[in-house]
């Protein structure tokens, strides 16, 4: 059966925005540039991709201080997360963009998208920090990313003109929304429910899968990884895809009810509001149900464990069901996979997201089956040698020589056979 995506996407439509490669080299002539983060680069991808739908672009004053302030666009569509360009006014100055203007963005030192400047602004940092985030504590990622930015916003539509290279092993699992869409299709999946992981998977992660697939009768699991920014210590990227692809080839979820996928995001830790954005978004991918855990893009003690359950009261119309699930744990006492508000053993409790299933990955305690696959430690340990320079979390090597997730290639500066890049 066909996939039914009328839940989606957010806003009636994905909007794309993808230059015809015979006009691009047109389009980047003779513009000014300027060059872009990683961070901004995989945003523009998102933009361009559909998967920020309905933003075509970088969000104007009025867009960003409705969703500041109500959580929604200034149209009163619920948008939770601000999507921004900043640069220092001197650079803006330098660059000599002005309103109605076109400027060139470029990552990698290639042209990668063109933006048409519709606005320019400053906004309050501290300000948005305090209501996006509910705190100004410098500590908070989310707030010290907000506070580092440059001081001048430049909105408009961007429209991408030199689609990046996703280098293996991503490249066999990230999809535009438009071909995740045509995946479901061929699966035949009538309704999906969305996994957003940064992790490998231990038991409680398979548990809460499995949980939610049946909660929301859903005829599929789609896991999406995000792939974004990393700090020393976290899972490298490679393992997290790998590992949760490696659930369905072993057998451990049928084939027909579950695939990997990843999404590029570097995430801002606002808790409640990052949960409605993960839903909007896996919306925009298909999905019409996403699953939340405890303490859902969290961090330290700034939400309630719950907080991500309980914003969903408050949106009615957002247009994806939440499938809200309590806290997976290992049990010594039932030597079993435990859940919130069925064990009795809640004071032996051993929790599966922190020290016990790194010390199991770092060799320091034999695995079981009941936290972490033998499969998958298998797969986490052979990923630490082919692509984490022996670790399976990131460390300072890691982030010097990794192969990066995109590649921006070489652009042809006309059509002309003779100047295609080689």
């Amino acid at each position: 059966m066909a996939a039914d995506n009328s839940l989606s996407p957010h806003g009636g439509k994905l909007k794309l925005s993808v230059a015809p490669s015979s006009e691009a080299p047109h389009l980047v002539a003779g513009l000014p540039g300027l060059a872009v983060n990683e961070q901004i680069a995989r945003e523009i991808i998102n933009l361009a991709y559909g998967a920020f739908s309905p933003l075509d672009g970088f969000m104007g004053r009025s867009d960003l201080d409705s969703v500041v302030r109500k959580m929604r666009l200034s149209s009163g569509l619920v948008w939770s997360i601000p999507i921004i360009l900043d640069v220092s006014s001197r650079e803006w100055a330098a660059l000599g963009g002005v309103i109605g203007s076109r400027v060139l963005l470029n990552h990698q030192d290639q042209p990668l998208a063109v933006l048409d400047v519709s606005e320019v602004y400053s906004y309050d940092r501290a300000f948005m920090a305090q209501h996006v985030f509910g705190t100004n504590d410098p500590e908070h990622p989310g707030v010290a990313r907000t506070m580092a930015l440059e001081d001048t916003f430049v909105a408009g539509k961007v429209t991408l003109v030199n689609p990046p290279r996703v280098n293996p092993p991503f490249d066999q699992f990230w999809k535009t929304p438009e071909q995740l869409r045509s995946r479901l299709d061929e699966l035949g999946w009538k309704y999906a429910v969305a996994h957003q992981t940064r992790n490998v998977p231990h038991a409680g992660h398979e548990m809460m899968m499995k949980g939610a697939y049946l909660a929301s009768g859903a005829d599929g699991i789609l896991v999406s990884a995000v792939i974004g920014e990393k700090k020393p210590g976290d899972y490298i990227d490679e393992a997290i895809v790998l590992t949760h692809a490696l659930l369905r080839a072993e057998g451990f979820f049928l084939p027909e009810i579950h695939e990997t996928s990843t999404l590029m995001w570097d995430m801002r830790y606002a808790g409640p509001r990052e949960a409605v954005f993960h839903a909007i978004v896996r919306k925009n991918l298909g999905c019409t149900h996403h699953m939340f855990g405890r303490d859902h893009a969290g961090v330290g003690n700034h939400y309630g464990r719950y907080a991500a359950h309980e914003v969903f009261d408050t949106l009615p119309d957002l247009g994806i069901k939440s499938v809200l699930t309590l806290e997976w744990w290992y049990c010594p006492v039932c030597e079993s996979v435990a859940y919130e508000g069925i064990c009795g053993h809640r004071d032996s409790k051993q929790d599966l997201a922190g020290t016990l299933i790194r010390s199991i990955i770092s060799g320091g305690v034999g695995p079981a089956v009941t936290t972490l696959r033998p499969q998958v430690l298998e797969a986490v340990r052979h990923c630490a040698e082919k692509y984490g320079m022996g670790s399976p979390f990131v460390t300072s090597e890691y982030l010097e020589n990794r192969t990066p997730v995109i590649t921006v290639p070489e652009m042809a500066c006309c059509t002309c056979p003779e100047h295609q890049p080689k």
